[in-house]
C-alpha cells in the first residue's frame, strides 16, 4: 500500500468508502466535522463513510458502523462526538488489561489489518497533537490518513486555530463574568483555572476577554511577589478585588507544574491542575486578602459549539473528504489566513504550538496593564519557559 499522495493510480481511482474516527479529549464541533463528511461524501462523491467507534479503539478492536445521513442529521449543534474517543489508545502503545494489570502492545498491524479487511481508501482522524503523532506512525505502515485538528487547547502547529478552541473561550470567559460578582462583593482575589495543559491560549484569550487582572500562563514562570504586587497597587487604588485566570500548567520561577494526579494506564500518565490553590494559599498569606479558586476542568469541553466552531469545523470536514476523493494522504487540513489548506502530518506530530513572548495577545496584555506574572516593564523573554514538544507517547487531553 502507498501513502502520502499516492499518485495517478489513486487519482484516476473511484474513491468508494472512507473511515472516520474520533481521537482524544472530546470537544464542541465534533459532530459538526463527522455531519460534514458524511453530508459531502453523499451529495458530492457517493461515498461511503464508516465510523470507529472511540478512536483508534475502534480501529484495532475492530469496532465500527456505517455511518449516513440519518446519523448525521440533527448533530450540528451536539457537544461530544457520536462515534465516542479514547484519549489512551496509541496503537503502537495500546493499552491490554491481563490479571496483574496493564501491558502495552504494539497493535498497529491489527489496525491495519482491519483498514484493508473493510476495504476503505482513506482514514479521517479527527484530534489533536496525540492524535496526529498516532496518525503519523500508521502513515508510516501504509494507511492513507487525513487529519482533521481538534483540540480546546488551540495548541496544534500548522494551523491558526483548532475547532472547540472558541467554544471553550466562551465557556471560560462566562465564568469569568460570573466570578466578578463575587469578587466585587466580597472584596477578594479570585483565581479562575482553565484547562490548556502547556499551553496559554485559554487561559490568555479567556482572560482578555473576561477583565482579569492578572493572568498566569504555562509559557512563563510566575513571580509570586509580582503577582501579590499587582493585588496590593490594585487595593491602593480602590479597586479591591482582582480576577486572575490561570491556566493549568503554570509553575513559578525555577518551580515545577502542579500535578494533579497520574494515570498509569494512560500514554500520558500527567494530568494537571491545582496550581492556583497553591498561589491563592501564597497571595493570601502575603496580602492578607481573602482569596478564592475556581477550577473549570471539563466544562470547558462541554456543551453545544461556538456558531464560529461549527462552521470551522464544518469547512474542516468538507475539505477533508475532498482532499480524500483527490486522492491525497499524510495531511492535516488547517485553516491559514481564512483559506483551508493543508500540511504533512508528520510536520504536526510530537510538536506544541504555545505563546511566545512576541504574541500580539501578550503585548496587548501588558498595555492593558495585565499582570503576566511578572512586573511591567519587565521583558517576557526573561521568564519565557516554554515545554517546546508533546511530552506523551500516545492520545491527547485530559
Amino acid at each position: 500500500m502507498k501513502t502520502n499522495n499516492q499518485g495517478n493510480d489513486t487519482l484516476n481511482k473511484k474513491i468508494k468508502r472512507i473511515g472516520v474516527l474520533t481521537g482524544g479529549g472530546d470537544c464542541p464541533g465534533l459532530n459538526a466535522v463527522i455531519r460534514a463528511i458524511v453530508k459531502t461524501a453523499h451529495h458530492e462523491y457517493d461515498i461511503e463513510i464508516i465510523g470507529f467507534e472511540d478512536g483508534y479503539e475502534g480501529l484495532i478492536e475492530g469496532r465500527y458502523r456505517k455511518i449516513d445521513l440519518r446519523d448525521a442529521s440533527g448533530i450540528l449543534a451536539q457537544g461530544g462526538t457520536i462515534l465516542g474517543t479514547s484519549n489512551r489508545a496509541d496503537p503502537f502503545r495500546f493499552p491490554v488489561l491481563q490479571n496483574d494489570g496493564y501491558v502495552y502492545l504494539d497493535r498497529s498491524s491489527q489496525g491495519v489489518l482491519n483498514y484493508e479487511k473493510l476495504g476503505l481508501d482513506a482514514l479521517i482522524a479527527i484530534g489533536g497533537d496525540g492524535t496526529m503523532g498516532a496518525s503519523a506512525g500508521m502513515i508510516e505502515k501504509g494507511l492513507p490518513i487525513i487529519g482533521v485538528p481538534k483540540t480546546i487547547d488551540n495548541d496544534l502547529v500548522g494551523t491558526d486555530v483548532t475547532f472547540g478552541f472558541d467554544s471553550a473561550v466562551i465557556t471560560a470567559t462566562d465564568a469569568v463574568d460570573k466570578i466578578h460578582t463575587t469578587a466585587q462583593s466580597h472584596h477578594r482575589v479570585m483565581f479562575v483555572e482553565v484547562m490548556g495543559r502547556y499551553a496559554g491560549w485559554l487561559a490568555l484569550c479567556s482572560g482578555l476577554a473576561g477583565g482579569g487582572d492578572i493572568i498566569l500562563l504555562p509559557e512563563f514562570s510566575y513571580d509570586i511577589e509580582a503577582i501579590c504586587d499587582q493585588v496590593r497597587t490594585r487595593n491602593a487604588q480602590g479597586k479591591n478585588f482582582s480576577i486572575v485566570v490561570v491556566g493549568e500548567g503554570a509553575k513559578p520561577v525555577g518551580g515545577e507544574m502542579v500535578v494533579q494526579r497520574t494515570v498509569k494506564h494512560s500514554p500520558d500518565a500527567i494530568r494537571l491542575g491545582g496550581v492556583s490553590h497553591a498561589v491563592a494559599a501564597q497571595v493570601e498569606e502575603l496580602t492578607n486578602i481573602e482569596c478564592r479558586v475556581t477550577i473549570l476542568g471539563h466544562l470547558l469541553r462541554g456543551g453545544s459549539p461556538s456558531a464560529f466552531d461549527r462552521v470551522l469545523a464544518t469547512r474542516l470536514g468538507v475539505e477533508a473528504v475532498r482532499m480524500a476523493a483527490k486522492g491525497e494522504s499524510g495531511k492535516l487540513v488547517v485553516l491559514k489566513n481564512n483559506r483551508m489548506d493543508s500540511i504533512p502530518i508528520a510536520e504536526v506530530a510530537g510538536k506544541i504550538r504555545t505563546v511566545t513572548p512576541d504574541d500580539n495577545l501578550v503585548r496587548t496584555a501588558q498595555s492593558l496593564g495585565i499582570c503576566l506574572g511578572f512586573a511591567q516593564g519587565e521583558s517576557p523573554e526573561k521568564y519565557y519557559d516554554p515545554v517546546q514538544t508533546a511530552p506523551r507517547q500516545g492520545q491527547e487531553d485530559n
